[in-house]
């Protein structure tokens, strides 16, 4: 204590030490740290008091508040305590901020240097028990900036570990997280998904949709027409996810998303999964043909100024890619081709496949159609694909049903909690409760027509009757239909009926896989 010479004797003189309000900053990145019987916080904060009260004669105090952020990652500074105690600088209470080491306050560099500035300009200093520095002296700046260097490199290196974890994941098919997209439910136990069989129907008649019906924007108002919601999904927590209107956009990633085939993709790279496929390879290959043609010519999928019948559905056997329609002119005279896509874009070296006259390989598939009416064999086992599709549609209206009237009972109890809760709000808010309630009850509607819909499709699919000598009739009488047909109506029927032409430009050989399900309709449509 300092003395003072008074009267030639010495006397002590008290001098009052000025009170330091200190808070104790803990954190833990994970809520099971948080949830222990006797946690990472509680050994952090005996250690902050601990140091606080060595300097208790230095006029230290803690303060009663505890600011714990428990379940919160160090990268960001979105943390409740936090926030908290940044307020109650600006309010004057702390000037002092103790931590057991400094990567409790932050893990980033940038964000940890904002708060060091923000302690400067409040006049609050910083100290970390564990490195045993004071940002009040200029060793401790020091030494905290090369700490905190080495504190961000171990943050970006568990990271790149993680990154490659997930990486190796998904090369083995394996589900890596995230919000499940329509048609899959994560398991209870989490780390795989599982197929969610109501859902499913959903998206497989959506991928039928856009075969039928090449357009994202047409194809998403039938859906929100119908009452089609995107996913819903609970969170971990209990949160409530409700699926929302379809649009142009969510509609191309559903349905460019290689999970539907089976497949987990990785950047540019797809790998075979673990979950089981929802799309047939088949049907999910020329969805995205067909919307690969869509961006190739802006959209206009309808338009076929040519007459290219097998655009779509020609494929080069060598090289695996699209034979795209490229007619050319010469002498005034208009020459049609279908040209391997590989060979246009990498030279006529790059794949055997040149090129194949439009007319005589459409006119090949349009004979081979013809057989399907004079073959016994080949009618019986269209036959039995007509009534597999009827049973298939059977099934996915039924499920259309089911899962509307889910849907329709949980609108109609949404609505009776909002009427419930309308009854015990008064001014702005109960303004807010009737619009929630109009856009509630505009939903009910929307899924009662569809379910009306639905009904009448029930009750015509229950009468249908397929006789195999009335489809064999219908069949026989392609070729009168056909002539009288216009190009986009036969551009439509050999959609209905082709799965794929594969044509093999080394060998010659052209191969047809019919795609028999669609005959019934066809045969449905000739017969009325």
């Amino acid at each position: 204590m300092p003395r003072a010479l008074r009267n030639g004797r010495a006397t002590a003189v008290a001098t009052a030490t000025a009170p330091v309000c200190c808070a104790a900053y803990c954190r833990v990145s994970t809520e099971d740290q948080a949830n222990k019987e006797f946690s990472s916080i509680e050994v952090q904060r005996d250690a902050c008091e601990s140091y606080v009260r060595l300097h208790g004669d230095e006029g230290w105090s803690i303060l009663a508040d505890e600011y714990n952020d428990g379940g919160f990652s160090g990268g960001n500074t979105n943390r409740p305590a936090l926030r908290r105690l940044l307020a109650d600088i600006d309010a004057g209470k702390v000037q002092c901020v103790v931590v057991q080491r400094f990567d409790r306050l932050s893990r980033s560099m940038l964000d940890f240097l904002q708060m060091l500035e923000i302690f400067r300009k409040r006049r609050v200093s910083f100290v970390s028990v564990s490195q045993r520095f004071d940002t009040s002296t200029p060793v401790g700046e020091m030494t905290l900036n090369i700490l905190l260097s080495f504190a961000q490199f171990e943050r970006q290196i568990i990271a790149e570990r993680t990154r490659d974890k997930m990486r190796a994941a998904r090369r083995r098919g394996r589900w890596t997280g995230g919000m499940p997209p329509l048609g899959f439910d994560v398991t209870p136990e989490g780390g795989r998904i599982v197929v969610n069989r109501d859902e499913a129907e959903q998206v497989k008649a959506i991928f039928a949709m856009y075969v039928e019906t090449p357009s994202l924007i047409t194809v998403s108002q039938e859906l929100n027409r119908r009452g089609c919601l995107r996913k819903s999904w609970t969170t971990k927590d209990g949160n409530r996810r409700q699926g929302k209107a379809w649009d142009r956009i969510n509609l191309r990633l559903l349905l460019t998303n290689p999970l539907y085939a089976g497949r987990q993709r990785l950047g540019d790279e797809t790998f075979r999964g673990e979950h089981p496929a929802i799309v047939p390879k088949a049907l999910f290959d020329k969805v995205q043909r067909l919307m690969a043609e869509n961006r190739g010519n802006g959209g206009s999928g309808a338009r076929n100024q040519h007459g290219a019948l097998l655009r779509g559905l020609l494929r080069c056997t060598a090289c695996g890619t699209a034979m795209v329609h490229a007619p050319s002119k010469a002498h005034g005279r208009l020459y049609r081709y279908y040209r391997c896509q590989n060979a246009m874009r990498k030279g006529a070296d790059a794949c055997p496949t040149k090129a194949i006259q439009a007319d005589r390989v459409e006119q090949f598939v349009v004979d081979r159609i013809r057989c399907i009416g004079r073959d016994p064999a080949l009618r019986e086992q269209t036959f039995q694909a007509a009534l597999a599709q009827v049973a298939a549609e059977r099934r996915g209206v039924k499920a259309e049903a089911k899962r509307l009237e889910r849907d329709q009972g949980v609108v109609r109890r949404d609505v009776e909690r909002l009427v419930a809760t309308l009854a015990r709000t008064t001014g702005p808010g109960a303004d807010a409760v009737n619009a929630e309630i109009g856009t509630a009850q505009e939903r009910v509607g929307v899924l009662e027509a569809r379910l009306a819909e639905i009904g009448t499709r029930e009750a015509a699919l229950a009468g249908q009757q397929i006789d195999e000598a009335d489809l064999a009739r219908a069949l026989e009488a392609f070729d009168p239909v056909w002539d009288v047909l216009l190009t986009p109506e036969r551009e439509r029927v050999l959609n209905l009926l082709i799965e794929r032409v594969a044509y093999d430009g080394g060998t010659g050989k052209l191969d047809i896989a019919f795609r028999l399900a669609g005959i019934a309709t066809l045969a449905a449509e000739v017969a009325s």
